[in-house]
């Protein structure tokens, strides 16, 4: 199986540069805005978003993690403590935009258990999504308010997300 490279180190950082003056632009600024990073490599995502907005504004913007596995409905496990936050961030996110950050957006089920775990707690202004990767083939009804780059791929392609932070390198890939 052949690996093609989709992005590399460079086309990463602007593809993430441009998210963040999407989100900006969106936002209308910083104010209210708060950044959840879905874990494992969101979370990386996010913070580098979380810099880049820092550069551009001047702004350091609240951001967190998000963690949705007791919230998926693609895993058997079991019965989950539903009084516990899956997020960690240091704001209430009542009234504040929040976006959720993923590295690849698919059938959308990460999307739907991150709405389930944020609103379980609490009540945002408003809910965005940014995604570095749509590859289609959604079993639900979500898109991403923010994408980095549309990759139409077969169902049995894998994209591949590498990050400095757990791979040593960044680069996105399909096998």
């Amino acid at each position: 199986m052949t690996e093609r490279i989709v992005l590399d180190d460079a086309g990463m950082q602007r593809t993430l540069t441009r998210i963040a003056h999407e989100i900006l632009e969106y936002n209308k600024g910083t104010e209210n805005l708060v950044l959840l990073g879905v874990k494992t490599r969101g979370e990386f995502l996010a913070k580098r978003i979380q810099m880049k907005i820092q550069q551009i504004e001047d702004v350091s913007v609240p951001t967190g993690t998000l963690d949705i596995t007791q919230f998926r409905d693609d895993l058997e496990l079991p019965t989950p403590k539903m009084s516990e936050k899956s997020y960690v961030i240091d704001v209430d996110l009542k009234d504040k935009v929040v976006i959720i950050i993923d590295d690849v957006l698919y059938t959308g089920r990460t999307v739907r258990a991150s709405l389930d775990a944020i609103l379980l707690h609490s009540r945002p202004q408003k809910i965005g999504l940014a995604t570095l990767v749509d590859r289609g083939h959604r079993e639900l009804p979500i898109r991403a308010d923010f994408v980095g780059k549309n990759i139409p791929t077969a169902k049995d392609e894998e994209v591949l997300v590498y990050v400095d932070e757990t791979d040593g390198r960044n680069a996105v890939i399909i096998e």
